[in-house]
């Protein structure tokens, strides 16, 4: 009790002093509360957009492996094996797909099937580019059906298993404006078309129109339109920036209805085709329209998804087929700014604390030496020298603890507002890097993102996390309390050593 009374004194006696030591401690505490709380900001974000994450994941062929396996010891590939490998591997059906759909880890499922038609006098695709590629017909009188696995139309119509495989529409980006959406699972011959193409063809809610199979001119559908929607990304992809490609990627002429109406027609379609085989009997070609099938599964959470994968191997997936999600890279993706600048703060953490411990302990060996003859004195009067050079170290001690607290109340209130602000222009750098990327492969930002997936959703755009709801926390509060006693250990260690060295008698008879 002594040390501490005798401490009180001194601090008091020594205003000036202590005063520039608290101004010291309050810098270093405010600097490293906005530093310790931009961390905890970013691990706090990162786990609580982890938990909450719904992770979305497909099953494909896994071709990386198998032409791992398939490359010889001296790095040559063999093209015909290859090809019969990938041949021998099926693409899974929606039956296949619905067994794995079964595992306790999978929140829901859906799937969706897409084809490609043209356009008839009823109805013409919405087309900017300033000229069209034609394809010569087939000397089968197919229609170039036969060149490369078929022609690509002019529409891409796509055909979803449910409300939930809308993604579009459950998130907001299209929404009905007139109508209705089919019935889920109907069978009829319904569809909602976007705003812009009712408006180039002049159609309404209850007008039908004709789409012709792209590779045989003979075979016809015909469709009632229930529903019109605006899709607010829609984007017409210009020939300037992605030559070359149809008119069925631009999303105004995207043509929605049930998957089980759409994949009447496409059975109807393989019915009734004509095929064309080679010399040992394989088809090599099909007048059918081109179908492409797509399932999604949905996790509840990231520890589900990572489950699936045994699940699904216990189901009777081959270890052909891997399991893979977007969404985690994309989760990454939107917490790099974050992320960065949680790497910038550690560093100036530390640049902080070492200058700090540096200015303290300089500061303090100075002090000691102004205070030689008040050691010499205690000393001398029988004060242990482990007591004086605790009475040292608790001054220090009550300055930065008063400073800290005080540094930590200031620091809390700036914290926030200061780390929205710095990931603001981290975002900011972020997006001007990708905008410059694009520009660098001569296309817009929009554009790089603007032609859809066979499944019926846009390719995704990475939403950074922008700003953070708390930054200072008892994590934080706790942390910097801890550097406080460190800091004040190492620049009193000046002081403990300088008061074990110093002999009272030569202090007080060589008194300078």
């Amino acid at each position: 009790m002594y040390i501490l009374k005798n401490a009180l004194r001194s601090i008091s006696r020594s205003k000036g002093r202590n005063i520039l030591v608290g101004i010291i401690v309050l810098v270093i505490a405010v600097s490293t509360c906005v530093g310790l709380s931009i961390r905890q900001a970013a691990v706090e974000a990162k786990a609580s957009a982890l938990d909450s994450l719904e992770v979305t994941a497909q099953i494909s062929v896994d071709r990386q492996s198998m032409m791992k396996n398939l490359t010889t010891e001296n790095g040559e590939t063999d093209r015909e094996a290859m090809k019969a490998a990938f041949s021998s591997v099926p693409n899974l059906t929606i039956e296949d797909m619905l067994v794995y759909a079964g595992a306790d880890s999978v929140k829901n499922f859906y799937y969706t099937l897409s084809t490609s038609l043209d356009g008839s006098d009823s109805i013409a695709a919405i087309d900017t580019s300033s000229s069209t590629t034609e394809s010569s017909a087939d000397p089968a009188g197919f229609d170039g059906a036969f060149k490369g696995g078929g022609t690509q139309g002019d529409f891409t119509v796509i055909g979803y298993s449910g409300e939930s495989a809308m993604t579009d529409f459950t998130d907001g980006t299209s929404t009905i404006t007139e109508g209705t959406v089919f019935k889920e699972g109907t069978t009829d011959n319904v569809c909602i078309i976007s705003d812009e193409l009712a408006q180039y063809n002049s159609l309404s809610v209850g007008d039908s129109f004709t789409l012709v199979n792209p590779n045989n001119s003979g075979e016809t559908v015909a469709l009632t339109i229930v529903g019109i929607y605006n899709n607010s990304n829609s984007t017409v992809v210009s020939s300037d920036s992605m030559g070359g490609f149809s008119a069925s990627t631009d999303p105004a002429n995207e043509i929605y209805m049930s998957y089980a109406a759409l994949k009447a027609i496409t059975t109807a379609s393989a019915a009734s085709a004509a095929t064309t085989t080679d010399t040992d009997g394989n088809t090599t070609g099909s007048t059918a329209l081109r179908e492409q099938e797509s399932g999604i599964y949905v996790f509840s959470d990231v520890a589900s998804y990572e489950k699936f994968d045994s699940e699904a191997r216990a189901l009777g997936l081959a270890d052909t087929y891997i399991i893979s999600s977007s969404d985690l890279a994309s989760y990454e993706q939107s917490l790099q700014p974050l992320e960065n600048l949680s790497s910038f703060a550690t560093y100036f953490l530390l640049v902080v604390l070492l200058v700090g411990a540096i200015v303290l302990v300089v500061f303090n060996i100075f002090n000691i030496r102004e205070r030689k003859y008040e050691i010499g004195v205690l000393t001398a009067i029988g004060m242990k020298k482990s007591k004086v050079a605790l009475q040292f170290i608790s001054e220090l001690f009550i300055v930065t603890f008063i400073s800290i607290i005080i540094g930590t109340g200031i620091g809390a209130g700036i914290s926030l507002p200061v780390t929205n602000s710095l990931l603001a222009s981290q975002v900011s750098v972020q997006e001007e890097q990708a905008a410059s990327q694009e520009s660098n492969f001569g296309r817009s930002k929009d554009a790089g993102n603007a032609l859809p997936a066979m499944g019926g959703t846009a390719a995704n755009t990475i939403e950074y996390v922008t700003e953070v709801s708390s930054a200072t926390d008892f994590v934080v509060i706790f942390q910097l309390l801890g550097i406080g006693i460190l800091l004040t250990f190492i620049s009193s260690g000046a002081a403990v050593i300088t008061v074990l060295r110093y002999e009272p008698l030569k202090i007080l008879t060589n008194r300078d």
